[in-house]
């Protein structure tokens, strides 16, 4: 006889969307949109769960998505972008929406991961992976460039260029602060191998910067080594966090994430690069 149904492991991807409280549905921009957003505000861009699990046995794949919702559950994790984008796209196809694993060039090639849906023929960006307030998919067929004000920020997707690439600019106080451009053509992530392991490297900025956001409609927190930026609508507010002994109790208050946690992540880290 099979296990009962109070014994029965669940479905991973019912999981996943119960940790982001949403229903599955049939593939349309509506509820690509309703799953987009619920993962900026369910699950954070952050890198303490990159450092804690260095710890134990450095990846050359970003966490299986057991881990990975381990991690959301237990200690309110979600990762960088190579964490956020591959498994979402694997949400999204198994719940049947057409869509690439892409990377996008920054500094080097393919550092950065994103995902491309096509609905009804249109091409459109979802990045969960920028800590940026990407709550909605951006279309990628623009004529013109399409801005979001932000905070501190402003995000401009520029029109595909005659490669079919998109360019993604992030300017922060009115100066280009960084940028990135998506390769259209669909990747496997075993492609991204070199690249994954080069991030938990001791030349990564991530084993070196701490950065952690959180976004909800209308507002956001962000945590970029010892600065805590708090957005609403184009406004925002800095604090100083007095010193690294106090980011574990800073974090469990915005971010949840308990605070023995990020104890044992940033033991002998320093933060001597900028996110």
């Amino acid at each position: 006889m099979g296990l009962s149904d109070a014994r029965r492991p669940e479905d991973p991807f019912a999981r996943y969307l119960r940790v982001l409280s949403v229903a599955p549905r049939t593939p349309s921009l509506d509820a690509l949109r309703e799953l987009t957003a619920a993962h900026l505000t369910r699950v954070p861009f952050e890198n303490i769960s990159k450092l804690y699990y260095r710890r134990q046995e450095p990846p050359r794949r970003p966490p299986d998505l057991t881990r990975f919702l381990d991690g959301a559950e237990q200690h309110h994790f979600g990762g960088t972008c190579y964490a956020n984008a591959f498994n979402l796209h694997q949400l999204l196809t198994h719940l049947g929406y057409d869509v690439a694993l892409c990377g996008a060039d920054m500094s080097a090639p393919d550092v950065h991961m994103v995902n491309v849906v096509r609905l009804d023929g249109r091409p459109y960006l979802v990045d969960v992976g920028y800590a940026a307030p990407f709550l909605a998919p951006l279309p990628l067929d623009l004529a013109q460039d399409q801005d979001i004000a932000w905070g501190r920020e402003r995000y401009v997707l520029k029109p595909r260029d005659a490669t079919g690439r998109s360019r993604l600019e992030l300017r922060r106080d009115g100066v280009l602060h960084h940028a990135y451009e998506v390769n259209p053509s669909p990747r496997r992530i075993d492609e991204f191998a070199d690249v994954i392991a080069d991030s938990f490297s001791d030349r990564a900025t991530f084993m070196h910067a701490l950065l952690v956001a959180r976004f909800w409609p209308t507002r956001s927190v962000t945590l970029r080594n010892l600065t805590l930026i708090e957005a609403e609508g184009t406004s925002y507010r800095l604090h100083q966090v007095p010193g690294l002994e106090y980011l574990p109790e800073v974090i469990a208050e915005h971010f949840l994430i308990p605070p023995h946690i990020t104890r044992e992540a940033l033991d002998g880290v320093a933060l001597t690069q900028q996110a």
